[in-house]
């Protein structure tokens, strides 16, 4: 059995404004950093075997920060990036929300059929990248436990995906800043044991709602 721990990045500025951040390598704020911090504490006594993360800074920082504490190096897998938003991205969501009234809405209400403006990805891409990404660590690392860092997007879309939901049901998961998730695999049979958990940052559940991703 492999099992994955996947872990969103700590809090970013742009998180805070409601900038859709995409692909855009935006730093952790200081409170990320301090969530960056408490989520490796609160995975210092579990036997973590490897660390992958995104190339973007919010997550292999945060992944850094629990690597360090098990001796481990990060490495990275640009199948993990978060969703290119294409235009959309450095925009604020009410701007966002004026500029594309339509493509806004739907996203929000069917987000399986937006393909981002500009060039970007549609959730199915990210999809496919993704579990290509975790079908490969379960086939190259069996019994192995692995940290993962990655983004809100990626997080909800590969958890549809091992849950058997389409991409229809991506605004049904949360995933909190430095929340932990645990999948693991059995025979090519995926099971969700934990889904974003946050009592490491000392609640059970956080009440933010991010305006951007």
């Amino acid at each position: 059995m492999t099992r994955i721990i996947l872990v969103r990045h700590g809090e970013t500025t742009w998180n805070i404004e409601g900038r859709y951040q995409g692909q855009e390598d935006t730093p952790l704020s200081e409170r990320g950093l301090n969530q960056g911090h408490l989520l490796a504490d609160g995975l210092r006594n579990i036997p973590i075997d490897l660390a992958i993360s995104s190339p973007l800074q919010r997550s292999y920082q945060t992944c850094k920060f629990c690597a360090d504490l098990h001796n481990l190096p990060v490495a990275t897998d640009e199948r993990l990036l978060e969703i290119n938003h294409g235009s959309w991205e450095g925009v604020l969501a009410g701007d966002i929300q004026k500029q594309y009234p339509v493509e806004f809405a739907q996203w929000h209400r069917e987000p399986e059929k937006v393909v981002m403006p500009g060039g970007g990805e549609s959730l199915e891409d990210v999809r496919k990248r993704v579990r290509a990404a975790f079908d490969e660590y379960v086939t190259k690392y069996p019994d192995k436990t692995i940290l993962v860092a990655a983004h809100d997007a990626v997080n909800k879309a590969i958890i549809c995906d091992v849950l058997g939901l389409g991409m229809e049901h991506f605004w049904q998961i949360k995933q909190d800043n430095t929340c932990i998730n645990v999948l693991e695999c059995n025979e090519g049979v995926w099971r969700t044991v934990l889904l974003n958990a946050t009592n490491h940052m000392g609640f059970l559940f956080s009440g933010i709602e991010q305006a951007g991703l």
